[in-house]
């Protein structure tokens, strides 16, 4: 799905949550949703699968690790001056880890930081290593993105064929989900594909001189150059059965899970009420991000985030269910051990606290 018809539907997902708060979109299909027992959402907004609300009876201090300059964390960066932490009795303390997954992991893992929020597709070869981090909840979906030149030849992801991709990173998260959907379109994402590196801000630059044909990565970077008119986006995370599925996720040190889930359902709670305050507000999460972002704007960031899926989360039974489904893609392309039973791995890395 490409063009006009894809964008279409990348901004209807990121504005079904909204549908909540305008009586203009009730009636809009739930399609950012997970369609699961334990996950959704209720009629009021509230997430669901996660029980009555949470209040602790002692107040508890938690630390955080997270990507402050992130764009699509701005719900969770905002989150202390919105009070989502605070009246779950939760005093939690940002980390900024930045784009350190095995520093982060390990982090959580070793207690140095008590949970931490991340993309799937960056943390699960990680935790194929068995870090002690068990995944409670996946926050939206929407994140990655594929980009053409406006002016190029390459209009389908049959058409890379043969094509060079620029990544920032060979084990990018954008890297690991296109090889999957390149693979779904009968391009063999390993020999008929070559995957050049390049810095973030210099994506745009190798694809307008013709040294790549398509370029990967995520927000801002990606949206600036569709909006500067230089780019087109050929594919996302969005698309097909991926438009139902979290690519970023809560993980929690297992040690919390198993001594105290009612803390870890608290952050976890916490954690999602943000995303969906910035479906309902994204002009308020875009304002106050403004003290945490690297040159962004409150349009920027307000409009990236309407592109995201922010109302789609999954717990529980969902949330292994979708880490299933990227293990087993991750093998496809040569990423997880052929070896792993996807099913069974998905099941020890994931944990219900709401259960």
């Amino acid at each position: 799905m490409a063009g006009f018809d894809h964008l279409s539907r990348r901004r209807l997902l990121g504005l079904t949550g909204v549908a909540l708060a305008s009586p203009l979109l009730l009636s809009l299909p739930r399609l950012g949703w997970a369609a699961d027992e334990h996950a959704g959402h209720h009629a009021d907004g509230e997430p669901a699968g996660t029980g009555e609300f949470i209040r602790l009876a002692e107040p508890r201090k938690l630390k955080l690790a997270i990507n402050l300059n992130a764009v699509c964390l701005a719900p969770v960066v905002i989150a202390h001056g919105q009070g989502f932490f605070t009246k779950h009795n939760l005093d939690v303390e940002l980390v900024n880890f930045g784009n350190s997954t095995e520093v982060l992991l390990e982090a959580i893992a070793t207690g140095k930081a008590d949970a931490g929020i991340g993309m799937a597709l960056r943390w699960l070869k990680a935790l194929e290593q068995g870090f002690d981090v068990k995944l409670t909840a996946g926050t939206h979906g929407g994140c990655l993105r594929l980009l053409s030149a406006t002016s190029g030849s390459i209009n389908t992801l049959e058409d890379l064929k043969g094509k060079a991709i620029g990544v920032t990173d060979m084990a990018s998260p954008d890297r690991n989900f296109f090889s999957v959907l390149l693979k779904r379109h009968g391009v063999d994402p390993v020999r008929d594909v070559e995957w050049r590196l390049y810095p973030a801000d210099l994506l745009g630059t190798a694809l307008e001189r013709g040294e790549v044909q398509a370029i990967s990565g995520s927000d801002p970077f990606m949206y600036r150059l569709i909006k500067g008119g230089k780019a087109r986006e050929l594919s996302s995370n969005l698309v097909e059965e991926y438009a139902d599925i979290s690519c970023c996720v809560v993980g929690v040190t297992g040690k919390l899970t198993r001594d105290n889930k009612q803390v870890a359902a608290a952050l976890t709670q916490a954690i999602l009420e943000a995303h969906d305050y910035s479906v309902k507000h994204p002009d308020e999460v875009a304002k106050g991000f403004q003290a945490y972002s690297l040159n962004t704007s409150t349009e920027e960031v307000e409009a990236i985030l309407h592109d995201h899926t922010h109302g789609h989360h999954a717990v529980g039974a969902a949330l292994t269910k979708e880490i299933a489904t990227y293990v087993k893609d991750l093998q496809g392309v040569e990423v997880i051990r052929a070896s792993t039973d996807a099913n069974a791995f998905a099941k020890e890395i994931t944990a219900d606290v709401f259960s």
